[in-house]
């Protein structure tokens, strides 16, 4: 990512400035290699408008989330206490992150230990910037007469009821948002909110990813949206699944904005 700013808050710290707001990329967002494109393109953006923002870098952790479903709450104590300890000793008010399971724990689960922050997913960012002007999509480009689905992601719809964010990112992009049959708050989990992303599949005929694949597919959408690093990984093994890698792309809001605005 040399080609691009990435601010580190120490950094700014150092030369006596605070970022407006704290960009926490989350795991996936920093080691998986498909999901760092999704960070790449929000950083563009970030970028392009002007926003002060920075990253922790090195000093950002694990959320503790992945620790707190699996019942290790000791775990999740200690690595929510070490990340607050760092985000009030910087004095953090808001917060955005592309990750809907981070989001919830940061949002949710930090206050009742001392971490108290403005929280808002990426979607929702994206949405107010659009909303200011601060983003603005022209008409009749390259989306215009597409069709893109959206997934809604478990932590960011039914968690959090954050629903209509997303769709008012994909609908300024001027092209056919199509629902599947199962969205909102009747929407069908991708599997990875119930933790078959990391372990053998269970008893079954169908995975469930490959249901919901099955109900993106039936929309006749050329790209899946998504907003949520394991959404992505379940919807795009689910699309390899039924081969249909060359006709149908799985990409997030970001990505979508950022091809957009010529940011790729």
């Amino acid at each position: 990512m040399s080609e691009i700013q990435i601010p580190t808050v120490a950094d700014l710290v150092a030369k006596g400035e605070k970022p407006d707001v704290l960009f926490w990329v989350g795991c996936a967002g920093s080691y998986d290699d498909r999901y760092k494109n999704v960070t790449k393109a929000f950083v563009k953006i970030l970028n392009k408008v002007g926003v002060k923002f920075a990253v922790l870098g090195p000093e950002e952790t694990c959320t503790g989330d992945p620790a707190r479903r699996a019942g290790n709450e000791f775990l999740f104590q200690m690595q929510a206490m070490a990340n607050i300890q760092v985000l009030n000793g910087y004095e953090i008010q808001k917060i955005v992150t592309a990750c809907p399971h981070c989001f919830n724990t940061l949002k949710n689960e930090y206050p009742e230990l001392g971490g108290n922050y403005d929280v808002i997913h990426h979607s929702q960012f994206l949405q107010e910037l659009i909303n200011d002007g601060k983003v603005e999509l022209k008409g009749g480009g390259e989306f215009k007469g597409r069709k893109i689905t959206y997934h809604d992601s478990c932590f960011l719809g039914r968690a959090n009821n954050v629903y209509s964010a997303p769709r008012a990112v994909l609908e300024a992009l001027d092209a056919e948002l199509v629902e599947m049959k199962r969205c909102k708050t009747k929407g069908l989990c991708c599997g990875a909110g119930g933790a078959q992303m990391f372990k053998d599949a269970e008893p079954g005929n169908k995975e469930v990813n490959i249901e919901r694949t099955e109900e993106a597919l039936e929309t006749n959408a050329d790209t899946i949206a998504v907003a949520c690093p394991f959404c992505m990984t379940m919807m795009s093994d689910g699309v390899k699944n039924k081969e249909k890698e060359d006709s149908v792309k799985v990409k997030d809001l970001a990505e979508l904005i950022a091809e957009s605005e010529g940011l790729n």
